[in-house]
């Protein structure tokens, strides 16, 4: 079984920084897939990044200008820059290993002033 637990969120201005981490644990495969998905109420979950442990990076083109992810085997981070308003969504850490996928609880993260 493998648990994910998220950190790092809260309440940012606009135009400000903002660090989430996500750690795993329980029977971690040193191959897998990791990364980020966001939900803002009435939409559907989106794909931010994800990242597998080779560092094959999966992240739609409009994600990759404020949007970093990086990881070591059991961790993983996002950096999100110049956050705005639209950023104000739950974040859910997500790891896929041996056919299975499993998710966090989720990190709030609201942009406003």
């Amino acid at each position: 079984q493998v648990q994910l637990e998220e950190s790092g969120g809260g309440l940012v201005q606009p135009g400000g920084s903002l660090r989430l981490s996500c750690r795993a644990t329980g029977s971690i495969s040193t191959i897998n897939i990791m990364g980020w998905y966001r939900q803002a109420p009435g939409n559907q979950r989106e794909l931010i990044a994800t990242l597998s442990a080779v560092g094959v990076l999966n992240s739609p083109d409009s994600k990759k200008d404020r949007f970093f992810i990086s990881r070591d085997n059991s961790a993983v981070y996002l950096q999100i820059n110049a956050l705005k308003p639209e950023d104000t969504a739950v974040y859910y850490c997500h790891l896929r290993q041996y056919g299975n996928t499993y998710w966090g609880q989720g990190a709030q993260v609201t942009v406003s002033a």
